[in-house]
């Protein structure tokens, strides 16, 4: 399978520089000025991984985010100018995946894409593998072969990370992960962000879920958090 990558930014330079560095490396790419162009592309192009740069004219990159809350195997790197600590949670909270502040390295770049590469890779299980086949709790179904998450049979929009995230903790019911531990299995030991991310991503889940009483997604206090076990009928 062909690897990838499309760059969103509004600075012809930037996107040029960045483009060349991942065609070296061997990855397919494409590239957009603005957001509207960027979600025609990510249509047509099928991007396993996208570079997007948050101030960009027509439609931000927090707004391409929002328009693929959908998405389920496209993983995003977010590009910003600011230093704000505030600005990279809400790009997080959007559904990106990672983040790099201007002006950066290449090589973190391209090491970053790689990361993201790998992981999206990884999170597609055989379909013909009856032990990914479902995850049950209660009204929540895991279907891992497609990754996709149903709550009395509705359809979630979840994020590759929120997806991975939620799966790790249902395939083991009442096993307490610390923080750390989750930051590692689903955004790899390259990620440079702290645990406030996975802090952010069990927010999401439970409001997506509907976990409102926390019952399903239960924090540890001090430690981190852990799925509840299924109820009956429930099993993995």
């Amino acid at each position: 399978m062909n690897k990838k990558v499309l760059v969103v930014d509004d600075e012809s330079s930037i996107v040029s520089a960045i483009a060349y560095a991942l065609r070296r490396e061997g990855y397919e790419v494409e590239t957009a000025n603005d957001g509207e162009e960027a979600l025609v592309k990510v249509s047509s192009f099928h991007p396993q991984v996208m570079i997007l740069d948050v101030m960009m004219p027509k439609l931000d990159g927090y707004g391409v985010c929002r328009r693929l809350e959908d998405r389920e195997d496209i993983g995003i790197i977010l590009l910003t100018v600011k230093n704000d600590i505030v600005d990279k949670i809400v790009g997080l909270e959007m559904g990106a995946d990672d983040y790099m502040t201007k002006p950066f390295e290449i090589r973190e770049l391209l090491a970053r894409v790689k990361a993201l590469m790998r992981r999206v890779e990884k999170s597609s299980p055989p379909s013909d593998d009856p032990k990914n086949q479902a995850i049950i709790n209660g009204t929540l179904r895991i279907h891992i072969a497609h990754r996709t998450v149903t709550v009395n049979e509705e359809k979630l929009d979840l994020t590759p990370k929120e997806f991975d995230l939620l799966t790790i903790l249902m395939s083991n019911p009442e096993r307490v992960y610390t923080r750390d531990d989750l930051l590692d299995r689903v955004w790899g030991m390259e990620y440079a962000g702290g645990t406030r991310t996975v802090d952010i991503h069990i927010q999401r889940l439970r409001k997506k879920i509907g976990d409102t009483d926390q019952q399903k997604l239960q924090t540890v206090y001090g430690i981190g958090y852990k799925a509840s076990a299924p109820g009956p009928g429930g099993s993995v």
